[in-house]
């Protein structure tokens, strides 16, 4: 089978054998073959496909995604918002902002709750990342389970109408903005991009992202080659193995206070997963991680009410942990 990363593979071999004079089984070997190997794997993914994604998002206008959602309610609403989640690329923190910016220009409650629940656990850099690392079958399981908790949980809030949990700060500025629709002062004309253009902020992103996430990928990579050479395998598969019917939820537990980027915690899910621990509950810690993190629900408390986000945390506690669970009966009953 043909191995696009073979020579990456090879150098790494080279380098640890010949040039170090180190054994692959060894210790010290193996943490530095995964770590030689996995950097410039990780981050070429990560320049070539968020070139990709990052030419493809320039047609996704703000305007005219915010238009797009706001004339949409229940659960086709909850479907758009979640797929356009999938194509960005933000962060937990960074898609707060993008919620408030939806809540105001009308997009009911629960359909923005889809996307922000989306876009920090379902972008393309987790996506990049589970293809490379994990092959096609996991990465679709991942973002089947992803997209559908956030269109459920969304589905769900917007059903239980809890808008009068949203500060009313928010609702003041949705007033303000209707306002400036009205009088006809917030019509804004869609910018027609040349191909040039198109490429150039698909390069622009691609320098962005690599840019600002490079750190975390080698942090990731080295703590997952610490791992991967020295953590035993017996006391992976004691205590967070498929034996534990609490690993699941003692992940999340632990995820949660663990803040940290997708790219960084991806090459630590490699390595628990070669050592023995379930793919269901490494995903469930890294979905923790990404889309329950502390800097999200502190920013998020700025906006609702305790009652708001504590369901916002609820619904996606118990997803997560349903996730992870199902994810290793489903990987289980496939191998």
């Amino acid at each position: 089978m043909f191995d696009p990363f073979y020579p990456f593979d090879w150098l790494a071999t080279q380098i640890v054998t010949k040039l170090l004079g180190l054994e692959i089984a060894s210790h010290l070997g193996a943490s530095l073959h995964f770590f030689l190997y996995d950097v410039p794997k990780v981050l070429t993914l990560l320049i070539v496909i968020s070139f990709i994604v990052g030419t493809f998002q320039s047609f996704l206008e703000p305007e005219r995604v915010r238009s797009l959602l706001a004339g949409k309610r229940t659960f086709l609403g909850n479907i758009l918002a979640a797929m356009v989640g999938i194509v960005t690329p933000f962060c937990s923190c960074s898609a707060v902002p993008l919620f408030i910016g939806f809540l105001e220009a009308g997009v009911p409650l629960g359909v923005t709750f889809s996307y922000l629940m989306a876009a920090p656990m379902v972008n393309e850099v987790a996506v990049i990342l589970l293809w490379g690392l994990f092959g096609l079958k996991v990465t679709l399981l991942y973002i089947g389970f992803g997209v559908g908790l956030a269109i459920a949980s969304g589905y769900i809030i917007g059903l239980l109408k809890l808008e009068r949990w949203v500060e009313p700060f928010v609702w003041e500025l949705q007033r303000s903005r209707q306002g400036m629709v009205d009088d006809g002062d917030d019509h804004l004309e869609p910018i027609a991009l040349t191909w040039k253009q198109r490429f150039d902020q698909g390069r622009f992103q691609s320098s962005e992202i690599v840019r600002s996430v490079w750190l975390y990928v080698v942090l990731g990579i080295a703590i997952g080659a610490g791992i991967h050479g020295y953590v035993p395998t017996d006391f992976i598969t004691q205590y967070a193995g498929a034996n534990n019917p609490l690993a699941v939820p003692l992940a999340v537990v632990l995820g949660v206070p663990l803040y940290a980027n997708i790219a960084g915690v991806m090459p630590i899910t490699e390595a628990l997963v070669n050592k023995g621990m379930p793919m269901g509950t490494v995903l469930s810690f890294t979905m923790a991680v990404t889309a329950l993190s502390l800097p999200e629900i502190i920013i998020l408390k700025k906006v609702l009410r305790p009652q708001l986000l504590s369901v916002f945390v609820g619904l996606m506690t118990i997803g997560i942990i349903s996730i992870g669970y199902i994810f290793n009966l489903l990987l289980v009953s496939g191998a």
